[in-house]
């Protein structure tokens, strides 16, 4: 394909980090943006003029859906990514999918089997994955630096609580205000499956306390954290910790343990919140005798690979340019595409260990097997599982709460409150 390829975007808000790369790219086209809220949408149409484009805005998504286009960017709310990349695969089109991949283990069933019906690329834009220390650590995994996995942690911790006004606009059944602790999971699982290149194959799943310390914002889990606990298909255990922890500036962080060292990111930088700045790695390698070895402490640089369009966008540590990048590479055919987009057996691979690990700690946190949805004839079991918090995609019968103790209920008025916050441009106290 010598031609550049043609890309939409669904929704502008989240979707302004892929729409600034795209409007730079040189191998992309960006056609077509879509969504509901017309000062988004008013945002990135001046983004593309100040680029010299002309683009087609939409605030229908089935307008959006006939416009000629070769890739979608699925930048919409995280609870509805699956239905919609599947109607986009079967049309024909390749899609990018923000996170999460699926809300219900039967639409990551229908999500893997769209992507391999339709013969497109699926990618899947976890930022964290390329982040420039998770990068380089598994660069440093491959040339088998610290030997193999044996234990590791991933942690995001991010306390919304004083930015849910902007984030959810007093709207009840928003989707943030509908989940569960495990759901929001890639953020801190996804590094670890990528840096390592296991799977994992059981989960278990923990929620902490509310904090009811919190002003009621309408979140009906309440204010607290999710954890779950993985074992690789090599047997090694990951913890990923997740959620409305008090800490600022919020935890990124990553730790691998080998069989012949260690690699972790550093946890407490001041200013680390700050866009550009960069945590420090630590690698440990033993040598030849036991408990001696070399310890390197250094901030890891810009990977080389497209370097110098990378350098040009910093947002999310960096992160946010390789997603877009890798994901045309991939539909180009390019080697880069095919070894670094993450594909949506990995994507499903994520994204499940929460939907599981949630059903862990409503039934007082048993293990749960992680299928491995690669394989045929493990699908069927999970084909019409629509267990989720959702009224709208539950089947019958498989309404879950939000919270183990059981969904919180509030009255109009803090909705109303949280919007009347929103519309005055300022955060909650």
């Amino acid at each position: 394909m010598n031609q550049k390829v043609k890309i939409g975007v669904f929704g502008a808000y989240r979707g302004m980090t892929m729409i600034n790369v795209l409007l730079r790219h040189p191998d992309a086209e960006l056609v077509a943006i879509c969504d509901k809220y017309v000062p988004a949408l008013q945002k990135a149409e001046n983004a593309a003029k100040e680029a010299g484009l002309n683009i087609a805005l939409y605030e229908n998504f089935e307008d959006f859906f006939r416009h000629d286009m070769d890739a979608v960017v699925l930048a919409n709310y995280a609870n509805e990514h699956a239905p919609f990349a599947v109607r986009l695969l079967k049309s024909g089109r390749h899609v990018l999918s923000e996170v999460l991949p699926c809300e219900t283990m039967a639409q990551a069933v229908e999500l893997i089997e769209a992507a391999e019906s339709s013969g497109k690329v699926y990618a899947y834009a976890e930022n964290y994955c390329y982040m420039w220390h998770t990068f380089e650590m598994r660069a440093r995994y491959e040339r088998g630096d610290i030997g193999q996995v044996m234990y590791a942690e991933g942690e995001y911790v991010h306390d919304c609580s004083a930015i849910w006004p902007s984030i959810t606009y007093g709207e009840k059944d928003h989707w943030r205000n509908n989940l569960y602790p495990t759901f929001y999971c890639t953020h801190s699982i996804g590094p670890m499956l990528t840096i390592t290149g296991r799977r994992p194959v059981q989960v278990t799943g923990f929620v902490t306390q509310r904090n009811e310390t919190v002003r009621p914002l309408g979140i009906k889990s309440g204010e607290c954290a999710g954890i779950e606990i993985l074992t690789l298909d090599n047997g090694a255990i990951c913890k990923s910790v997740h959620g409305h922890l008090k800490r600022e500036p919020g935890s990124v962080n990553y730790e691998i343990y080998g069989t012949k060292g260690s690699m972790e990111s550093e946890r407490f930088m001041p200013g680390y919140a700050k866009e550009g700045q960069q945590p420090e790695l630590q690698v440990y390698r033993e040598g030849e005798k036991l408990c001696i070895g070399k310890t390197e402490r250094y901030v890891p640089g810009l990977q080389l690979i497209a370097a110098e369009m990378a350098q040009k966008f910093t947002t999310h540590g960096g992160s946010d340019f390789y997603p877009t990048h890798f994901f045309i590479e991939r539909i180009l055919g390019r080697p880069d595409g095919e070894k670094y987009s993450i594909d949506v057996y990995s994507a499903v691979d994520m994204g499940i260990c929460g939907i599981l690990a949630y059903r862990s700690a409503l039934n007082g946190n048993q293990p749960m097997r992680v299928p491995n949805l690669r394989n045929r004839e493990e699908r069927d079991a999970w084909r019409n599982d629509n267990f989720c918090t959702n009224p709208a995609v539950a089947g019958k019968g498989q309404l879950l709460p939000c919270y183990p103790g059981g969904s919180l209920e509030y009255p109009d008025s803090v909705y109303e409150e949280v919007r009347n916050i929103w519309l005055s441009g300022k955060n909650a106290e």
